[in-house]
């Protein structure tokens, strides 16, 4: 099977930071499905293990990708949730090869059935996306719960991103969260606008002037995907006291004292924590899956792919993470189909 890979860690501007190579073609045991994979999406996970961690295992190579739709090819013989020929998508396992290839293996566990009112490249944009803005709100910030004093509000820091666009329309679909979304440019600013923010705000300013004003009071809840180093003073000054805040970037370090005078409890999300380490619960991500898959056919959640680019190939896939290291992106970012084999 054809797949992308790469051998040695580095930058995007190396002539071998991604290369196409071709690999046996795996088979499913156990709870494993083989998928055909049809299309995929780029996210920042994938620039940053390009760029730091080494192939696994003793390979001498690693194949990249956390987001797929694609059709069941083949099941283990554990499976119960899928046959073949169904319509998946999914975002994998961290620790296993990724959906850069033509062919997948991927416990049914963390795999939902497919949304049908969207195409399979709108599809491979929602995965990771979608399950960490899920997991954050439900499981970290716990949404449902209100702390009291603080305005039943959520502040989603980098709106315009692939995890902030997933978390506004989620919040919008499945809360009665009064949601402000930060953007900083008229493009995002627009986009998380049409997503359904209530309010927008400037991140590229000072934040505590900007929720003040609205007058409803302070968010008990601040969700920073981007950045969050930059807004830390600004966050702790603007949160509800017994507030709950969550991020999902890697900040060289994060001093958190600041929130202590509020009480304000400090989460951080990693939608591959379940698979990594196989907890007990780890079939809730294919159940979060089929759940997300519904509001798409509802309408009430929409793709966040903004662009398609054709064929799923290293060239393809190296100008997409050029894109996404520029940090400049909006939405998702998909490869879909391969090249006819001519031989």
């Amino acid at each position: 099977m054809r797949a992308i890979a790469y051998r040695q860690p580095g930058p995007i501007d190396r002539p071998d930071a991604l290369v196409d190579v071709e690999l046996p073609k795996p088979m499913p045991t156990g709870r494993d499905i083989l998928v055909k994979v049809q299309a995929v999406s780029v996210n920042p996970v994938d620039a940053k293990v390009r760029l730091g961690a080494s192939p696994f295992d003793g390979r001498t190579e690693r194949i990249l990708g956390w987001d797929a739709a694609g059709v069941v090819e083949a099941v283990g013989e554990e499976v119960s949730r899928f046959q073949v020929g169904d319509e998946v998508f999914y975002a994998g396992d961290l620790m296993r090869d990724g959906s850069n290839a033509e062919y997948q293996l991927v416990d049914e566990q963390i795999v939902g059935h497919r949304p049908r009112s969207i195409s399979v490249a709108e599809a491979a944009a929602l995965p990771l996306t979608t399950i960490t803005a899920w997991e954050t709100l439900f499981d970290r910030l716990k949404v449902a719960d209100q702390p009291a004093g603080g305005a039943r509000a959520i502040l989603i820091i980098g709106g315009a991103g692939g995890v902030g666009s997933a978390a506004i329309q989620i919040a919008r679909a499945r809360t009665d969260l009064t949601v402000i979304a930060t953007a900083s440019r008229a493009e995002t600013q627009g986009w998380v606008r049409n997503l359904g923010a209530h309010h927008v705000l400037d991140h590229s300013q000072p934040m505590t002037p900007q929720i003040a004003a609205l007058g409803f009071g302070a968010p008990a809840f601040v969700f920073s995907t981007t950045h969050t180093d930059r807004h830390l003073a600004d966050i702790a000054e603007l949160i509800a006291p017994q507030g709950r805040f969550a991020l999902i970037d890697d900040p060289a370090s994060l001093d958190i004292v600041g929130f202590k005078r509020k009480a304000v409890s400090v989460h951080w999300e990693l939608m591959f924590t379940r698979s990594l380490f196989g907890t007990p619960d780890m079939a809730e991500q294919g159940r979060l899956l089929d759940t997300v898959a519904e509001l798409v056919d509802a309408g009430r959640i929409r793709t966040t792919a903004t662009e398609t680019l054709s064929p799923i190939s290293a060239a393809t896939l190296t100008e997409a993470h050029r894109c996404i290291e520029s940090a400049t992106t909006r939405g998702k970012i998909v490869l879909e189909g391969w090249e006819p084999r001519h031989d």
